[in-house]
C-alpha cells in the first residue's frame, strides 16, 4: 500500500496548522490524499495559510479554535466528526517553546506553557477518544519534543510539558492497543518554525531567527507521516535523534547535557546586565543561575 493510499480520504485535524510543522503536516497530508482541517487561533493567519493550499480544493478546510479553551476544542472536534461521519486522525500539534532559567520563570510563565502544551493535548484526547472508540478506529498523534524524552538544561518548563505529553501518549498507546486506537508521539529536534521567536507565553520575541542547521519542516512532515503510517510510538525528527535518546536512557548522555548547562549558564550571565534589575535582584538571579 502506498502512502497516498493509506491517507486517502482520511479525516484529519491538525492544531497549530497554519505555520511550522503544523502547516507542513497539512500540506503533506493533502499530498497523500487526506481531507484536512487546519486549526488555529488567529482567523487571518489560518485563512492566509489555507489559501496557499487552495489547489487541493474542497479537501482543505479551516477551523478557528483556541486550544487552551476546552469548550472550543470539544466543539471543533465533535462538529467535524459529526459533519464527516468519522474522525480518523487528530494531530495535537499546537504548542509553545521556551528556553529559560528556572529562576527567571514566573508562576504565570508556568501556567501559560502548561495551558498550551499540556491542557490543549488533554482537551483534544479527552474529546477524540470516545469518538474513535465508538467507530472502532482512529489515530491520535501528539507533538512532544526531543525535550520530551531527554532533558536539556535551562528548559525545565518546556521539559515538564513535553515529558508529560510523551508519557500521556505512550500510556494511552498500550491502554487502547486492543481497542483499535493508535497513538504516536512526535519528538522533533531543531525543526524550522516560528517557535524560535516565541516565549513561553506564545508571543513573538523580536525578529524570527531560525538556525541555519534547522531541519526543514517539509522534510519533517514526510518523516512524521511515514512513521504514523507504520504506527510507530515515538517518532524522532530527524530520525538520528533516536541515538541521543538511547544514549540518555543508557546513562551515556550526562556529560553532554552538563556541558550544555555550563554553556547556557554563561550565556545568561551575559544577559543579566542588560536586564532592568535592581542590584539586589541582580545578585539573587546571579546566585541562582
Amino acid at each position: 500500500m502506498t502512502s497516498s493510499d493509506y491517507y486517502k480520504d482520511k479525516i484529519s485535524i491538525v492544531t497549530g496548522g497554519n505555520s511550522g510543522i503544523g502547516y507542513a503536516l497539512c500540506e503533506e497530508l493533502l499530498i497523500r490524499g487526506a481531507i484536512v482541517y487546519m486549526a488555529g487561533r488567529n482567523p487571518q493567519k489560518v485563512s492566509d495559510a489555507a489559501k496557499k493550499l487552495s489547489e487541493y480544493g474542497d479537501r482543505i478546510h479551516t477551523v478557528i479554535v483556541d486550544v487552551t479553551v476546552q469548550e472550543q476544542v470539544q466543539r471543533a472536534i465533535e462538529d467535524i466528526a459529526a459533519k464527516e461521519g468519522r474522525l480518523d486522525m487528530l494531530f495535537n500539534n499546537a504548542g509553545v517553546g521556551g528556553t529559560l532559567p528556572f529562576t527567571f520563570a514566573t508562576l504565570e510563565d508556568w501556567k501559560n506553557i502548561i495551558d498550551t502544551n499540556i491542557w490543549s493535548v488533554i482537551y483534544g484526547v479527552y474529546t477524540a477518544v470516545p469518538i474513535m472508540l465508538k467507530q472502532g478506529s482512529g489515530h491520535i498523534i501528539n507533538t512532544s519534543s526531543i525535550a520530551g524524552i531527554l532533558p536539556p538544561p535551562f528548559q525545565s518548563l518546556y521539559c515538564l510539558t513535553k515529558f508529560g505529553v510523551t508519557g500521556l501518549t505512550e500510556s494511552l498507546k498500550y491502554e487502547y492497543a486492543d481497542r483499535g486506537l493508535n497513538f504516536s508521539t512526535i519528538c522533533p529536534g531543531f525543526v524550522a518554525s516560528a517557535i524560535y521567536n516565541k516565549g513561553v507565553d506564545g508571543k513573538p520575541k523580536g525578529e524570527l531567527k531560525i538556525p541555519a542547521d534547522a531541519y526543514p519542516a517539509d522534510k519533517a512532515a514526510v518523516d512524521i507521516l511515514d512513521g504514523v503510517q507504520k504506527q510507530e510510538g515515538i517518532i524522532c525528527v530527524p530520525n538520528e535523534l533516536k541515538e541521543n535518546w538511547e544514549d540518555y536512557a543508557l546513562g551515556k548522555g550526562d556529560e553532554s547535557l552538563l556541558e550544555i548547562a555550563r554553556v547556557r549558564r554563561e550565556e545568561y550571565k551575559k544577559i543579566l546586565p542588560e536586564m532592568d534589575l535592581g542590584s539586589e535582584e541582580y545578585e539573587e538571579k546571579l546566585m541562582l543561575l
